[in-house]
């Protein structure tokens, strides 16, 4: 057995590093984080210091006690987990689980960290351990301790107050509030009329756009033309001075020539911001499949000579580069694109952030001579693309400035004098590329630049032929909504979350459709609005921009030991418990509803508001005050609750529709329920998964019956009615149901032959089906939820906002007192009737008439029991995912 044990995050790295290492290592893998908060009240003691309860997570028991095997055999352990705060709390965590077993006796305990996964670095950092930073886990416990506090008390706020399944975080919250800000920016703009006035010039047969600089004496500004009559009265005046009629040209002279030589640098290294806003910008990849690709990139690839990790690590906040790998860089640069497109000197680019410590390096290739087409066709495309896109900015960032000739040309439109006319010509030539020649930043939103353009040679007093002349209107647009690349980085320079997140934040947002995505473009959702609103009228200071910030950087004193890990804890914990308990006591849901009055009903004269309720937004005829019940329907999908009308809201209405009978005679009816839109036929029902509801006809509703019934027949094998018991053909099989428990029919029983006394037995066998399938044992589900929010506030690296993703059903916090439902809870009139095939059959237009949290929970990305993402991608490394906020 190898002498040292060396543990790290992932099988695949595992894999790497003990090629590199030898035989007298023995590699293993801790699959992210051992140890967690225990999922129930109390993890955290605000009584006592702050005092943390862990124990080991269950789907990481055997990975552990693999460990301590290995361990009891080996005289040293070497903790090699990832190189940030997350990394050195899983080493600390295995080392107090190890140690409390008793399995460290007599070893040599050393932690190591691998910026790169080669074979030197590898090596370098074995032979030059150091001691676990407590500083850094300290900074994590504090992280996390926040998080499960927020997560723990708001998101069951939410649940109560707003609808159940919702969350709210510490970054996750601001971050939506600024999506949120950024379309009530859009809805209030107004937008104002402008002309401009371009033309084209001639010179030497070479024409080059020409716009209006000076009219009348004075300089022309965005506003200068506000309507079609000044700016035509500017156009025929410069057509007047110029001497241009219809037929024949004008005619401008040369009054000024500004010749400038302008440079421009190139981009620092990546860090892990700006690889996501870049991957975004060019490749269209979202944050978390840049950070998913560059995770394969740095634990290893196979390109040819066995797994070598191809870029340093991904999580970094440093700008810098080792001197060796600089002087790789400007040696590979030379040798590629001539010595003369290097940088004189080597550039050394410094981090702002005060934690550059922990990143070490920027983003960058283990070995620039690895070029792109070393790589391409022995990778996934992704890969290599991503990977081209690093070497590239790293390559480039070593190399000369681009020099660029600029020349701006005023030309004068008749006499010169108080009241003259100019206007200008701009042009760029690129003199020297430079760094271009390898790789140019994009941006957000970027305007086209009307200064590149090649102009004639050019002289004072030469005349220039005004070929063409145009007034154009325009109109001011509103601010754009936030892309991934633009919220990445809007989310940087307020200082909320640290990089490592935003992918995790992002994808939170979405899973928790707080926002939709149109056209790249993050647009809130009803209910992300109306959680927005709850929170910023409520807990306005922890939603702040300013507030999370400033959390960001005690946590970052904590990491520099200069602040004790409790004390941003005690800073923050009272004064939001305070806050907690008397938003619980003091405001309805009526009031976090924030129903808006849309008109009168024709027939009946009473009001008709919009409104979220528990299951989506929905309108409502009446009040929970009138002596008959109020009328509901649900909004269908696109319509949003800011821009519905009344008359909108009256078609709504129109269901249910009856829509004529079966040839049995059983009448059909058209309706949208809580679980999605449904035919209803005599007592039974058929989902209708393509069809609308509104519009679909009798001979449709006759097709899906028959469907139904055919399927219907085919699912039935065996039943006995008397009994309750049923035999049916299930989406994974054959099995037994009596409404509440299945049973599984083993493989060598043939289900048509089952009697009931053998139905019985297996029934009897069988674990209660609330177990696996919660939506049929709600009370049993809300019983346990408060203990399932716990564990999944606390994940590690979040900030609560997983919080509600344990329990759609979840009991209320202590001391809360049980309310009768208020009408806004209840499923819209269309829902009152559930449908047959339930979740399963819902489709997704019908999203915004009900949401089901489970089938929700089906196209989010897969949960450990940790409440980490684990991607599903083959060939993803297990290890862990990051911060989830």
């Amino acid at each position: 057995m190898a002498e040292n044990l060396v543990i790290v995050e992932s099988p695949a790295k595992a894999k790497t590093i003990k090629k590199y290492l030898g035989r007298d290592f023995e590699v293993l893998a801790s699959y992210g984080h051992v140890r967690d908060l225990v999922p129930k009240e109390g993890a955290v003691d605000t009584d006592h210091g702050y005092a943390m309860k862990y124990q080991v997570l269950e789907k990481n028991e055997r990975h552990v006690a693999a460990i301590a095997r290995a361990l009891g055999k080996s005289k040293a352990l070497y903790l090699a987990t990832d190189p940030d705060r997350e990394g050195e709390a899983i080493a600390w965590h295995l080392k107090e689980i190890l140690d409390s077993r008793g399995t460290l006796d007599g070893k040599d305990v050393h932690r190591v960290v691998f910026y790169e996964i080669t074979r030197n670095a590898i090596r370098e950092a074995v032979g030059q351990p150091r001691g676990l930073s407590m500083e850094l886990v300290n900074a994590q416990q504090a992280r996390r301790a926040l998080d499960y506090l927020v997560g723990f008390n708001l998101s069951p706020l939410l649940w109560k107050k707003v609808r159940r399944g919702l969350s709210a975080g510490r970054v996750q919250s601001p971050a939506l509030r600024m999506i949120c800000e950024r379309e009530e920016e859009i809805a209030a703009f107004v937008a104002q009329e402008y002309w401009t006035i371009e033309g084209e010039g001639a010179h030497g047969g070479q024409a080059f756009p020409l716009k209006l600089l000076e009219y009348r004496g004075e300089k022309v500004e965005q506003f200068s033309f506000t309507n079609e009559t000044a700016a035509r009265e500017a156009e025929n005046s410069l057509r007047a001075a110029a001497g241009a009629t219809a037929t024949t040209p004008g005619t401008l002279r040369v009054l000024a020539i500004d010749r400038k030589q302008r440079r421009r640098n190139p981009a620092p290294p990546f860090t892990t911001s700006t690889l996501q806003q870049e991957a975004a910008r060019k490749l269209g990849f979202n944050a978390r499949r840049t950070m998913r690709l560059a995770q394969q990139l740095y634990e290893g690839q196979d390109i040819g000579e066995g797994s070598v990790g191809l870029i340093t690590y991904m999580r970094t906040d440093s700008v810098s580069l080792a001197a060796e790998a600089i002087q790789e860089i400007r040696a590979v640069a030379a040798r590629l694109y001539g010595a003369h497109e290097v940088a004189e000197e080597p550039r050394i680019y410094k981090t702002k952030s005060k934690n550059a410590q922990e990143a070490h390096e920027a983003i960058r290739p283990t070995s620039a001579a690895i070029t792109p087409a070393d790589v391409e066709g022995k990778i996934d495309d992704d890969l290599y693309r991503l990977y081209a896109l690093i070497w590239k900015r790293a390559v480039a960032s070593q190399m000369s400035h681009a020099v660029f000739d600029t020349v701006a040309v005023d030309l004068l439109a008749g006499s010169e004098g108080p009241q003259r006319h100019l206007l200008r010509a701009n042009g760029s030539t690129l003199v020297k590329p430079g760094y271009i020649a390898v790789y140019q930043e994009g941006s957000d939103d970027a305007k086209a630049d009307d200064a590149d353009h090649v102009l004639p040679p050019l002289q004072e007093g030469d005349s220039v032929s005004l070929t063409q002349l145009a007034a154009s209107q325009h109109f001011t647009e509103p601010p754009p909504r936030y892309s991934e690349a633009s919220l990445v980085k809007a989310l940087e320079e307020h200082g909320i979350g640290r990089p490592s997140t935003y992918a995790t934040i992002i994808s939170t947002l979405q899973d928790r459709e707080y926002v939709e995505m149109d056209n790249r473009r993050f647009v809130p959702t009803d209910i992300g609005k109306i959680v927005n609103r709850f929170l910023t009228h409520h807990f306005h200071r922890y939603v702040e921009y300013g507030f999370t910030a400033a959390m960001e950087d005690e946590l970052d004193a904590v990491s520099r030991g200069e602040e004790e890990w409790t004390t941003p804890l005690e800073k923050f914990w009272k004064p939001f418990i305070h806050q907690v308990d008397r938003i619980e006591r003091t405001v309805t849901r009526e009031q976090v509803a924030q129903a808006r009055e849309l008109g009168k009903d024709p027939a009946t004269g009473k009001p008709i508001t919009v409104r979220m309720g528990r299951f989506g937004p929905f309108v409502q005829i009446g009040t929970k005050d009138d002596e008959e019940k109020p009328r509901f329907a649900g909004l269908r999908p696109g319509q949003k609750m800011d821009a519905i009308t009344l008359a909108d809201a009256m078609e709504l209405f129109k269901l249910p529709r009856t829509l004529g009978e079966t040839a049995e005679g059983e009448t059909i009816i058209a309706n949208v329920g809580r679980f999605g839109p449904y035919v209803k036929y005599g007592s039974k029902y058929a989902s209708l998964k393509e069809d609308d509801p509104y519009t679909v006809t009798l001979e449709r509703a006759r097709e899906v019956i028959r469907l139904k019934k055919e399927a219907d027949a085919n699912r039935l094998i065996q039943d006995f009615p008397d009994a309750g018991i049923q035999v049916l053909n299930g989406r994974y099989g054959p099995y037994i149901t009596d409404k509440k428990k299945n049973a599984k029919i083993p493989k060598d029983r043939e289900p048509k032959s089952l009697t009931l006394e053998e139905c019985r037995a297996m029934l009897a066998a069988a674990p209660e089906r609330g177990a696996r399938f919660g939506r049929f044992r709600r009370g049993q589900r809300a019983a346990g939820a408060t203990a399932a929010a716990a564990a999944a506030a606390s994940s590690p690296g979040g900030d609560g906002a997983q919080a509600a993703a344990a329990s759609s059903a979840a009991a209320p916090r202590k001391g809360a007192k049980k309310k009768a439902p208020s009408p806004d809870a209840k499923p819209p009139a269309a829902a009152n009737q559930r449908p047959a095939g339930g979740a399963r059959a819902r489709s997704k237009a019908s999203a915004h008439a009900g949401r089901n949290p489970r089938r929700r929970a089906k196209v989010a990305p897969r949960k450990t029991a940790a409440g980490k993402t684990r991607a599903k991608t083959s060939g993803v490394s297990p290890g862990r995912a990051r911060g989830v906020k």
